[in-house]
C-alpha cells in the first residue's frame, strides 16, 4: 500500500534553510498533487504550498511565497519543500498529503473538504532565534 514518509526536519537559526522530502513509497501514478502542510504549537493546520503532477503547477500560502519552493523529483516520487530564509513563525510538524487521480480538487490549499486520501506522520521543523 503506498505511503508518504516525510523527512529532513531539524533545528535552525532564524534566517536559515532546510529542504524537506515527501517519498512515496510505492508508485507515485496514482497521485494527483501533493500538499505540504504545516501545524505549529497552537495553531490550527495550514496548507502551505501544493504541486499538481500533470504540469506541476504549484501554488503557496502568502507567508511563505517567495521564501518556499515545492517541486518533484525527476521520477515523481519525491515532493520537496525548499525553505529559505525561516523564521521563528515557520515553526511547525510539516506534513505531505496526496490526492488520488478521481478524488478532490487540487484547486486549494485548504483541507476543509476533509478529502485528501493519504498523509504521511510528519517532520518536525524548529526555527530559533
Amino acid at each position: 500500500q503506498v505511503q508518504l514518509v516525510e523527512s529532513g526536519g531539524g533545528s535552525v537559526q532564524a534566517g536559515g534553510s532546510l529542504k524537506l522530502s515527501c517519498s512515496v513509497t510505492e508508485s507515485s501514478s496514482i497521485i494527483k498533487c501533493v500538499t505540504w502542510f504545516r501545524q505549529g504549537p497552537g495553531k490550527t493546520r495550514e496548507g502551505v504550498a501544493s504541486i499538481y503532477f500533470a504540469d506541476q503547477d504549484t501554488r503557496y500560502i502568502d507567508s511563505v511565497q517567495g521564501r518556499f519552493t515545492i517541486s518533484l523529483s525527476n521520477d515523481e516520487n519525491i515532493i520537496y519543500l525548499e525553505m529559505n530564509n525561516l523564521k521563528r513563525e515557520d515553526t511547525a510538524t510539516y506534513s505531505c498529503a496526496a490526492k488520488f487521480w478521481g478524488g478532490g480538487s487540487c484547486d486549494s490549499l485548504s483541507d476543509v473538504d476533509g478529502d485528501f486520501d493519504l498523509w504521511g506522520r510528519g517532520t518536525q521543523v524548529t526555527v530559533s532565534s
